[in-house]
């Protein structure tokens, strides 16, 4: 018997935006979440390169110590075989389940939360100009909610190789939950906001609940949400994509 992933997923377009440049891998063993940037559909197509990349690499010993230079090399080959998607980049959130560790890979803003005891707790740093700013001292979270620069990252897989990827290790069991997303949510939704949703739902209607409550508020942009909840499993490995990366 081993730990695995009970997961529930929704990728949505939000309500302003003509494509989706969000994407998502849902398995029993490994969930992320990348939410791509850049013009000419370039967005789409670094988030689902982050994606596609991790799906295959992820049948290897350690995968994560080094997928992202392995990303950041197929987005600088797309880039140059395509001048159109110059300066296409992607967020990369993943959590992989080995043994009785959750591995957290985290490459700019979308986010991971571990829910406990009724409360939300981010795992994630946002590699943020906002995060940075706040660490500083010089302004304060409420600020950084509304400012004009909140959703500048200081890091982001983009071709170059320059990052410090983040790679975390806690310790797991059975009936804990994780909440994975891209800024659609976080940037829209509070933490307090997010958990009363949380503590309401279960299950696909949870995720649900959480898109409806965005849409809500204006939905500027395209929100993925993976909620994944740790079971005993005897049952082999699945795997699904969506957002960008299944289109």
């Amino acid at each position: 018997m081993s730990l695995a992933f009970k997961v529930f997923a929704i990728s949505d377009l939000g309500l302003h935006r003509e494509g989706n440049e969000d994407s998502g891998l849902v398995s029993t063993k490994l969930v992320a979440v990348a939410d791509g940037m850049g013009g000419h559909a370039g967005g789409e197509v670094a988030s689902t390169i982050a994606i596609k990349t991790l799906l295959a690499a992820s049948t290897s010993q350690d995968f994560l110590l080094n997928i992202t230079s392995k990303i950041d090399s197929e987005i600088s080959a797309k880039s140059k075989s395509d001048p159109e998607l110059a300066g296409m980049g992607t967020t990369l959130t993943a959590l992989n389940i080995n043994g009785e560790v959750a591995e957290l890979l985290h490459v700019g803003d979308s986010r991971c939360y571990a829910f406990a005891g009724g409360k939300l707790n981010q795992l994630s740093y946002d590699h943020t100009v906002m995060q940075e700013l706040i660490d500083q001292g010089r302004i304060t979270p409420e600020e950084a909610v509304s400012h004009p620069q909140r959703s500048l990252l200081t890091q982001a897989l983009m071709g170059d190789s320059g990052i410090t990827p983040v790679l975390q290790l806690y310790p797991i069991k059975v009936g804990d939950q994780f909440l994975l997303c891209s800024d659609g949510l976080s940037s829209v939704l509070s933490e307090i906001e997010i958990t009363k949703i949380v503590k309401k739902n279960t299950g696909q209607e949870l995720v649900e609940a959480l898109v409806a409550e965005t849409k809500a508020k204006g939905a500027p942009d395209n929100v993925t949400v993976i909620w994944a909840e740790v079971v005993s499993s005897k049952d082999g490995s699945s795997q699904t994509l969506i957002g960008a990366a299944n289109a």
